[in-house]
């Protein structure tokens, strides 16, 4: 099954697809440093695959002409910066709106699936009709809008369409959910919207992966049974006093939670050493850098709960998300290498870049464990259906 990623990055979603066994035939990304780090992992990337096209290119200026129609899966998540709280929220006005670049690559290519990632604040209410847009431009690629019509009215013209109800030629059945990467074992409070479009001829059944880690889950190994502590082999600390009366509520239950407890900073980190500010030879990228400090609002991931989200910035990030904080109240930033665990990359994955550069990567990224659940969800399903026809 062959795939194709745009917006590469870092390759924490292109290394999910790979791992969960589609066979990418290229990777698009414009970022030199990103585009060094895709050629450092190559191999990982693209297993079992011969030819390793790793295409440093502007995707506005890139023809997918030359592109072979038949790709199972076309993935990317363009920049988020449009919609994203920290942004100026420009949306459709913002020249990064990579969105419809994104839709001409499934015009063109009429891959089998859509996969797309992209900021929680895609949702706010302010971008309610744009979003209404993308979702309707994903179901009918083929409806482009003309030379002397607005995006509202292009809109207009595809919500004409959908509910006329006779529909011809391509389209794609979207949905879409808001997941929180610490609901399937990712160390980290992240969430991200994810959008699948299934081409309609398919006639695909395919819905979201169920969760399989709670935020209960974590409680009732913390504070009923303990053994959150006894495992790190440290003792059971007080239980915070806002915590008390979820913890009650817990205890009543007759069986405990159904799903597994969500994974912390510390259970990630516990068999790392401590980093120094010279490189450590055996674990490459975990190199202490100074400078973290705590200020109102800007306080770091506590040790014992999944990290706040891992943010594509260092100084000022609001929040402190790229730095972990002690029980003692001291903090620090995280390295390299812990920052990347928290995203899930696998310890043999390289960074290219400054610091400061390879942390903007690693922010950018889909934790690469959530994008392996999605695609594996997705590649089973197209497998089922390719057995029927056999």
């Amino acid at each position: 099954m062959e795939s194709i990623e745009l917006f590469a990055g870092a390759g924490g979603l292109a290394l999910g697809i790979a791992q969960a066994g589609f066979q990418h035939k290229f990777l698009l990304e414009k970022d030199r440093k990103a585009c060094q780090t895709l050629k450092l992992n190559q191999n990982f990337l693209f297993k079992d695959t011969l030819e390793k096209q790793i295409i440093q290119s502007d995707i506005s200026t890139f023809s997918f002409d030359r592109v072979k129609n038949n790709i199972s899966l076309l993935a990317g998540g363009p920049p988020c910066q449009p919609f994203s709280r920290g942004g100026l929220h420009r949306s459709y006005l913002d020249r990064r709106d990579l969105f419809p670049q994104l839709l001409r690559a499934v015009r063109s290519l009429q891959p089998k699936i859509v996969l797309i990632e992209n900021v929680k604040g895609l949702l706010r209410k302010s971008f309610t009709e744009y979003f209404e847009y993308i979702i309707l431009q994903l179901t009918y690629p083929k409806i482009v809008i003309k030379s002397d019509e607005t995006w509202i009215e292009h809109l207009y013209r595809l919500e004409q369409y959908h509910t006329k109800g006779k529909v011809k030629g391509l389209h794609y059945h979207v949905v879409f959910r808001l997941l929180n990467a610490a609901d399937y074992g990712i160390p980290q409070k992240r969430e991200r919207v994810f959008i699948v479009g299934i081409r309609s001829d398919l006639n695909l059944e395919w819905s979201f992966p169920h969760p399989s880690h709670s935020q209960d889950g974590l409680l009732w190994e913390q504070w009923i049974t303990k053994q959150y502590w006894e495992q790190h082999k440290i003792p059971c600390p007080q239980c915070p006093e806002q915590l008390i009366p979820r913890i009650k509520r817990l205890e009543s239950r007759l069986f405990p939670p159904e799903h597994q407890r969500w994974l912390t900073v510390r259970d990630t980190i516990h068999d790392l050493p401590e980093p120094k500010e010279e490189d450590n030879q055996s674990i490459p990228n975990h190199t202490l850098h100074n400078g973290a400090k705590i200020y109102p609002g800007h306080t770091g991931s506590p040790l014992d709960e999944p990290a706040k989200t891992i943010k594509a910035g260092v100084h000022g990030v609001p929040g402190g998300e790229n730095m972990m904080q002690f029980a003692d109240g001291k903090v620090r930033y995280f390295t390299i290498r812990e920052a990347a665990r928290l995203q899930t990359f696998p310890d043999h994955y390289q960074f290219e870049g400054s610091w400061t550069k390879i942390l903007h990567q690693l922010g950018n990224a889909v934790p690469v464990l959530l994008a392996e659940k999605i695609a594996d969800h997705l590649q089973m399903s197209l497998r089922s259906i390719e057995s029927q026809h056999d």
